[in-house]
């Protein structure tokens, strides 16, 4: 059974795998249906809805009687954010160098501060010290992009390497939580492996929960880990096959869900078939 969600989550579940293909757009009694699948109370997905239209997620206009929610261009570069986070390749090569940041943020800027660590980990960075942070990958291209958007912090950036695989494990399991994380993933695969066997026989309402519930859950796990390669993953590690998991049952489950989708805010489902075929805690 589908497990209580954020309702604002939600939202944006939706509009990641299948509202953002037809226009950004959805007719606000449309989209209240579409969360009561997933459990979301009318008067709670309006009251929702409100919220987010004041917080700049929407833009709204009228078509008659009924109200239409856009989806802000801000909003879609977070979808299109956590998109590329999400199903990025697992990669297994490594060629032994880490991307290194050192960052100080003016301790008046609590919230900045707190905005650019989460930024952090979500690209795949792990703290070695509270300032000091590292990444298994190439991510010297995204430096710019981050001191921009935190103008107020310091953010020197280096690459590093120890020539020493066993050190190199060390600072992977001091950067991330890794045993944790593994028995996270290993929950998750064993919770949704019984869904390959059943993927056909799931339609309508049932196949949106369903693919709601496995993006819901899954896309928690990028903010944790850094797709680590082969090098430095521990004994028994589950990261790269509930990664594989995920893109087969988020594949599978399609067709039905866009079905449901565009019968709901009636449209012809082949204009959902724009989404790719591999298809932000907010």
């Amino acid at each position: 059974m589908m497990q209580p969600r954020k309702p604002r989550s939600l939202i944006l579940d939706l509009f990641g795998d299948y509202l953002r293909y037809v226009g950004c757009e959805v007719r606000a009694g449309d989209l209240v249906a579409l969360l009561g699948v997933l459990g979301v109370e009318p008067a709670t997905a309006r009251v929702t809805l409100s919220r987010l239209r004041q917080e700049g997620w929407f833009t709204t206009r009228r078509t008659g009687r009924e109200t239409i929610y856009r989806l802000s261009n801000e909003m879609l570069g977070v979808l299109d954010q956590g998109r590329e986070r999400i199903f990025a390749p697992y990669e297994s090569t490594w060629d032994g160098w880490w991307t290194q940041v050192i960052v100080q943020s003016p301790e008046a800027d609590r919230s900045s501060r707190d905005q650019l660590r989460k930024r952090l980990s979500w690209m795949g960075f792990g703290t070695l010290s509270p300032s000091t942070w590292l990444s298994p990958r190439d991510l010297r291209r995204a430096v710019p992009a981050l001191r921009a958007e935190f103008p107020a912090a310091s953010i020197d950036l280096m690459v590093a390497r120890t020539d020493n695989p066993v050190e190199d494990g060390r600072l992977a399991h001091r950067c991330w939580d890794l045993e944790t994380l593994n028995a996270d993933y290993s929950v998750f695969f064993a919770e949704h492996s019984a869904l390959r066997s059943e993927t056909a026989t799931l339609e309508g309402a049932e196949a949106l929960a369903v693919r709601t519930e496995l993006v819901s859950t899954y896309r928690h796990f990028p903010f944790r880990d850094p797709s680590l390669p082969t090098a430095l993953r521990p004994p028994g590690w589950f990261g790269a096959q509930a990664h594989e998991l995920f893109l087969e049952l988020h594949d599978a489950l399609a067709p039905a869900a866009r079905e449901y989708v565009a019968a709901v805010i009636d449209i012809d489902a082949a204009a959902l078939r724009h989404e790719p075929a591999l298809s932000q805690n907010v």
